[in-house]
């Protein structure tokens, strides 16, 4: 007899869930929106675009939600909307309790800054695409200058700036890499006022830490100003032009 009303309860349960949500699944919600709240990641830390900018956004494509009843608000088309900005990653909206929408922000993180040859100016994220430079941040990343074609940028110089970000001492030391029309590069370190010849992007790592090996053994007996360049092309060699 337990058991059987145990069935029956269960029963009654499942048949009460399944009723709620085909009931629920296309009654539109009540109520008028409240407003717009913009949430940022604070991951990022990087605040490239303002929640005003963003709002801006909504009203150029008619989609500020505020004033609106809950039952025409598209969260899909302001997500889309919200996405149309190049500095955003990925951003979420929905619409809590008190009948406000909210719009959750992952912005773009810079891992390098590009000012090519042409004029052009713009950021690398920590993914491998460009986004536009903003007026509202600086990012304290490396800057890579000259020659320096998208496709470049996006593969050779964005794995480089992925490993400088992971090493403390070359991050540190790395202010700005100028890359040549032959694809060479060469680096203008923070201390010293040396050029540093790294050649093409290939084995930077083996070359670099052939000029940390010059660093302890050489520069602390000599100085680091004696020499004008250090070229670092060479297999298995560091050499030293002196002024």
């Amino acid at each position: 007899m337990k058991k059987a009303l145990v069935a029956i309860g269960l029963l009654l349960l499942i048949g009460y869930i399944f009723f709620a949500i085909f009931w629920t699944k296309d009654k539109p919600m009540e109520g008028i929106c409240a407003g717009v709240e913009v949430v940022f990641d604070d991951e990022s830390n990087a605040k490239s675009i303002t929640a005003d900018e963003l709002i801006k956004i909504l009203d150029a494509k008619k989609l500020n939600p505020s004033g609106k009843s809950l039952a025409e608000i598209n969260t899909y088309e302001i997500q889309e909307a919200v996405l149309s900005s190049q500095v955003v990653k990925d951003a979420k909206v929905y619409i809590t309790g008190n009948h406000v929408v909210c719009v959750a922000v992952e912005e773009r993180v810079p891992v390098l800054r590009v000012m090519a040859d042409g004029g052009e100016n713009y950021y690398i994220d920590s993914e491998g695409e460009r986004f536009p430079v903003s007026r509202h941040f600086a990012a304290y990343i490396p800057l890579a200058t000259g020659a320096i074609k998208e496709a470049f940028a996006k593969e050779e110089l964005y794995k480089f700036a992925l490993f400088l970000q992971e090493d403390k001492f070359w991050n540190a030391q790395i202010e700005q890499i100028v890359v040549l029309p032959n694809k060479d590069v060469k680096f203008i370190p923070r201390v010293g006022d040396q050029e540093i010849i790294l050649g093409s992007l290939s084995g930077y790592e083996a070359k670099l830490d052939r000029l940390m090996s010059f660093y302890k053994k050489g520069q602390n007996n000599i100085g680091w100003n004696k020499y004008k360049e250090i070229n670092l092309k060479f297999d298995e060699q560091v050499v030293g032009t002196k002024r």
